[in-house]
Order: structure tokens, then C-alpha cells, then sequence
């Protein structure tokens, strides 16, 4: 078709079903619009790229602005030109709903065993819902659609016998609760989110999830969409987590996906989800554990032990299972179910076999052994052989990686943190066995150490001349050098204190000699420590804090 014929095309006012016309009729009409919408976008397609030489091109250049934006419109809106979405277009479209939402109720009463009595009132039912989608476009109008009282109309449809009424209802709450839509109008979407909340929508959600079967793909897309709002509602309202518990949605979430069946997006969305959920909440990371979800990560885990990931969506899923571990394990009594449910060993292991799990394991190690609730942790980790498996790790950094991979200044961070909770929290024949790890092989630990020292201590020198001095906000100046390397290094001048207070004479005499070489001084590892015992954040009681601090400071003095 030229472009002088698509320019004369004028699509009709409103699409009416011709009166007496048969099916026929009705799919030409349908193919021919679609047809026509094919051609339109092609041609606008062509109309966006830059000119170029052949003579089709040049005539489209001569097109007026006013001609090529005719056209992109037609293209962008499938409805027909002057159908326009305002307040009697709602109420129409509303009213039309209800109608045939009471038609199909009074003939499923009617004739409950007749299926084919109330099929037709059925199907139309389904092609009202999927024309109320238009209403996503228009969220300045949502406080009309609350007042009309049409979300209760739609939740109410969730539990439909007809399991595809129900898909269709979910597949609307998923537009209308689009997260970008409900930023348009902050208004609309108060109200919506009001009137869903006040109509218990994550209790409707999760009944209806236990009945939807992923087999079916309608219903696989249900589910998906199901978890879609839920995320929406989250972003928008925060404390909707707090209702995951209550409602089983956790439960849900930890059956889904424990469910052995092939990898698909529902598993990665559900474990997407139920990290979001753990987030900054220990309600949930507690109920996690009560439903034995420590155990379920850790078997989900398990198949990455000696398997890399085969796609970029199942190396997420990974991702998403070990932060959901790292989020749990920020509460002390999952750290002890991670300890029963042998999770040091399946990390220990992970961290010997270099497979891409190896990243995450680094860090579910830190999160479990971190802080005074990560004594068990760090004197079990000793008795299984781990410091064979930290140590080689910590002499030497892994260059690259496959796929998502963590920095060399994570793995280092990551490394120094589990090494500095050992020296802290063990005891006995297990702190001995730590320490002399510091003179073995010439004290080649020792070495790398104070190289990660003057490395980290140059990075942070380098970031200082870079800060303002602001005295109205110091920390926020603080959290910006923590982040630049000073975390790592308060980790590394801590084992060094610690090693030498605790070692042979030895170590000291090593990290005396390697500060005269490289022109270092004590006085910058007992600044760092300083400071380091007078920021020690939230970790532990306040009685635990205090007696770090002191034994911190009585380090220093020693050293």
C-alpha cells in the first residue's frame, strides 16, 4: 500500500456490530483493522529512521509534521479516533459491567447444571473485562471507579468458577495497579490502594493462588500476575509485608518454590518476592524461620553446588535465594538453624568447588558468623576445615569470574569480615589454630595483610582530599569513606591489632618491618582503630558494644 493511500485511510468513528451481517462480516471488519494498523506501524516505523537515499524514503520525507503525527497516533492508540476515556466513558463502561456481571450470576443460579445456559453470559463477562483495561490509561479518574464501588465488584470475581473469569480479573488489578500508572496521580492511587486494602485483597490473592494450576498457561500467567500486584502494593505501601505472614503468603511462596518442576519465570518471580519481603522486616525473617524456610533455601541452594546456572534468569533466582539467606540470617535464632541445617558445610563446600555459587556463599558466610550472634558459627566453621578453604581465598583474590560476579573489593571485604568474626568470636583450641595460620609459610599472611593495608589505606587517603569538610551532616562524610574503602580497612587493621596482640613475637616484628619499608606508621592503624571502636554501630546489646570497644581500645594501647 503507498503512503498517499495510508494517509487517505480514515478509520471509522466507532466499531458497531453490523446488524444483520453474520460472523463473516464481523472477521473481515476485525482483519481488515488489523491489517490496517500493521501497514500504519510499518510505515511509522520508517518514518522515525533517518532519511535515506531510495526514492520511497524521500517521498516520506516530505510528509508535513502534522501528516506524521496523525499517523503515530493512529498507531499508538487502538481505539478508534474520538473514544476518548473521561467520566460518562467510565460510568458506561462500569455500567456495562455490572450488567453482565448480574446476568452471569442469576444464570449460573438458574441453571447451575447447564453449562451451556450460561456459557454466552459467561464470554461476555470475559470481553468486558478485557475492555476495562482501557481504565489503567485514565488513573486520575480512580476515585470515580472507588466511589463506584467497582473494586469489590472485581476482587469478588477472583473466586469465579470459571477459573479464566478469574485470570482475566487479575490480569485488570495488575493494570490498574501498575506501579508506573499509580505515579501519574497520587491521588487515584490512594484511593485504590485504599479501597483494595479495606476489601482484604492479599487474603483474596492467596486463596485464589492455592487454586490456579501452572499447567494450565492462563492460569501460570494468573500467578504471575498475582505476584505483580502484590510487588506493586509493596512498592507503594511497605507495610503490606506485614501482611505476607499473616495472610500464608509466605508459606505460599516457600511451597512454590520448593515445587520440583523445571525452572521457570513464576519461580524466579516468587523468590524475587519473598526477598523483597525480608527486607528491613523481622517479623518476616522470623515467621521464615518458624516455616522451616532456612532449610528450604538451603535445598534450593544445594543444586548449585557443583552446577553452574545454564541462563541469565536462573543465575537471578541463585541471587535472589542467597539474599533471601542473608536477610534471615540478620535474626539470631535462624543463625542457629542455619547451623543445625548445616549450611556451613553446603557454604564450605560451594567456596571449594569455584563454581559461580562460590560469590554468594562468600557473603552468607559473612552474614552468619558476623557480631556476637556468630560464635557457633565461627568455632563450628573452624572444626569443619574451613579456614583451609578462607584462607587460599584470602591470599589471593579472584581475578575473574563467570557471569555476575562479585568485585575484588567485595570478595576482599567479604574475606577480611569472616577472618576479623573468627578472631573475635573464637576461643580455645580453635583461636589457636586461626592464629598460627598467621606464621605459616614465612608469615606470608602477615604479608598480604599489610599489602590490603596500605592498598584499602590509599583508596580511603585518595576519597578524603575528594570530601568536603561538612560539619552539618559528618555522617553522612562517614558512610561515603566507608563505603570507599574505609569498612574494608578498619577490617584489616583490626586482625592485624589482634594478631599481634594474640600471636608470636614474630607478627609484630613482620608488620614492624613492612611499615619501616613502605615509609608506613603505627600511628595510622591506631587512628583507624579509634575511630573503628567509636563507631561500631548497632551490632550486638549495648553491653556487648561497650566491651568491644574497650577491648578494642586495649589493642591499640598494646600495639
Amino acid at each position: 500500500m503507498e503512503v498517499g493511500e495510508l494517509l487517505n485511510y480514515k478509520p471509522p468513528q466507532a466499531l458497531k456490530r453490523p446488524g444483520n451481517a453474520g460472523d463473516d462480516a464481523e472477521e473481515d471488519e476485525h482483519e481488515k483493522h488489523k491489517k490496517m494498523r500493521k501497514i500504519a506501524r510499518a510505515k511509522a516505523n520508517q518514518m522515525v529512521r533517518p532519511p535515506s537515499p531510495t526514492p520511497s524514503v524521500q517521498t516520506l520525507d516530505e510528509i508535513s509534521e502534522e501528516e506524521r503525527q496523525e499517523i503515530l497516533k493512529f498507531v499508538e492508540t487502538e481505539q478508534t479516533e474520538g473514544e476518548v476515556i473521561d467520566e460518562t466513558a467510565i460510568k458506561r463502561i462500569i455500567l456495562n459491567f455490572e450488567k453482565r456481571s448480574l446476568k452471569n450470576r442469576e444464570m449460573r443460579i438458574k441453571f447451575p447444571d447447564a453449562p451451556e445456559k450460561f456459557m454466552e453470559s459467561e464470554v461476555e463477562l470475559h470481553e468486558i473485562l478485557q475492555e476495562m483495561r482501557v481504565l489503567s490509561t485514565a488513573p486520575d479518574y480512580y476515585p470515580l471507579l472507588v466511589k463506584l464501588r467497582i473494586v469489590p465488584s472485581i476482587l469478588e470475581l477472583l473466586s469465579h468458577d470459571n477459573s479464566d473469569v478469574a485470570v482475566a480479573a487479575l490480569d485488570l488489578l495488575q493494570e490498574l495497579t501498575d506501579i508506573d500508572i499509580l505515579n501519574e496521580s497520587e491521588e487515584g492511587a490512594e484511593a485504590l490502594i485504599d479501597a483494595l486494602f479495606e476489601h482484604q485483597v492479599i487474603a483474596l490473592l492467596v486463596q485464589n493462588l492455592e487454586r490456579l494450576d501452572e499447567a494450565v498457561k492462563e492460569e501460570a500467567d494468573g500467578v504471575h500476575n498475582t505476584l505483580a500486584i502484590i510487588e506493586n502494593l509493596t512498592e507503594l505501601r511497605p507495610e503490606t509485608c506485614n501482611e505476607a505472614q499473616k495472610q500464608g503468603l509466605l508459606q505460599w511462596l516457600l511451597k512454590r518454590l520448593k515445587l520440583k518442576a523445571p525452572f521457570d519465570v513464576n519461580k524466579l518471580y516468587a523468590s524475587e518476592l519473598l526477598s523483597i519481603l525480608l527486607q528491613d522486616n523481622n517479623g518476616n525473617r522470623n515467621a521464615l524461620g518458624e516455616l522451616d524456610g532456612i532449610d528450604t533455601l538451603l535445598q534450593q541452594l544445594a543444586f548449585y553446588k557443583r552446577h553452574d546456572p545454564s541462563t541469565t534468569e536462573e543465575h537471578e533466582l541463585m541471587e535472589n535465594l542467597f539474599n533471601c539467606l542473608c536477610s534471615a540470617l540478620m535474626v539470631s535464632a535462624n543463625r542457629e538453624r542455619f547451623l543445625r541445617g548445616e549450611g556451613l558445610q553446603l557454604m564450605n563446600l560451594m567456596l571449594r568447588e569455584k563454581k559461580t555459587s562460590r560469590n554468594g556463599s562468600l557473603k552468607v558466610l559473612d552474614y552468619a558468623m558476623a557480631g556476637p550472634q556468630g560464635k557457633d558459627n565461627c568455632n563450628k566453621f573452624v572444626d569443619i576445615l574451613g579456614l583451609r578453604t578462607i584462607f587460599p581465598l584470602f591470599m589471593k583474590t579472584p581475578r575473574k569470574n563467570r557471569k555476575k560476579v562479585l568485585s575484588a573489593e567485595e570478595h576482599e571485604e567479604h574475606v577480611t569480615s569472616i577472618i576479623a568474626s573468627m578472631l573475635r568470636n573464637c576461643r580455645g583450641s580453635q583461636r589457636q589454630r586461626l592464629i598460627s595460620k598467621f606464621t605459616e609459610n614465612d608469615h606470608e599472611k602477615v604479608d598480604r595483610l599489610m599489602e590490603l593495608h596500605f592498598k584499602y589505606l590509599e583508596k580511603v587517603e585518595a576519597l578524603d582530599e575528594t570530601l568536603d569538610d561538612n560539619e552539618e551532616n559528618p555522617d553522612a562524610n562517614y558512610l561515603k569513606r566507608l563505603e570507599g574503602g574505609l569498612f574494608t580497612l578498619q577490617l584489616v587493621d583490626y586482625i592485624v591489632v589482634e594478631v599481634c596482640a594474640a600471636g608470636p613475637p614474630s607478627i609484630k616484628q613482620r608488620v614492624m618491618q613492612i611499615l619501616n619499608l613502605r615509609g608506613g606508621s603505627v600511628k595510622t592503624i591506631r587512628h583507624v582503630m579509634r575511630e573503628y571502636a567509636g563507631n561500631l554501630g548497632d551490632e550486638g546489646d549495648q553491653e556487648w558494644r561497650d566491651q568491644e570497644q574497650q577491648h578494642i581500645l586495649h589493642l591499640v594501647d598494646k600495639f
